[in-house]
């Protein structure tokens, strides 16, 4: 299994203008499924957004990501596979997520009803906190670009 930090040394070899240290690595989803899924959309450029709860990173005590940061993604199985870029953060109530953003995670249909479904589901049965989904919950909704490979 390679390790974030030596994936990240690859990574910097094909890309030196990138910072030295090491960035979070994180999977999408919760279960390896939802990963493998989810990356996979982003390895071909369909997802370039994700959405998440802001009582979730209360929660867990993550911090909440920040414009120009840069994320090492996880497939199902832990393996690092990509590097993206955080290059927008917006965060609104749940029922504020607009067509624009439900699109670009590129997801189902992409359309906001089905972004709608999926999350409201999702946040219910993995919610990380107490509180799990209400429709004015805090969703941090963040776009990125796929940097590696």
């Amino acid at each position: 299994m390679t390790t974030p930090a030596k994936f990240w040394r690859q990574v910097r070899e094909a890309k030196p203008e990138l910072p030295e240290a090491v960035p979070e690595a994180w999977a999408f989803g919760a279960t390896a499924e939802h990963a493998d899924e989810l990356l996979a959309l982003v390895l071909v450029g369909t997802k370039t957004a994700t959405a998440s709860s802001l009582w979730d990173f209360e929660a867990t005590g993550e911090a909440v990501p920040r414009e120009g940061e840069h994320s090492i993604l996880l497939d199902g199985a832990g393996e690092p596979r990509a590097v993206i870029e955080t290059t927008r953060v917006r965060i609104c109530p749940f029922a504020e997520v607009d067509a624009h953003h439900a699109h670009a995670e590129g997801e189902g249909d992409r359309t906001l009803a089905y972004w709608r479904e999926a999350h409201e589901r999702f946040w219910r049965e993995y919610s990380e906190n107490p509180r799990g989904f209400a429709p004015d919950m805090p969703v941090v909704c963040e776009a990125f670009v796929l940097v590696y490979p």
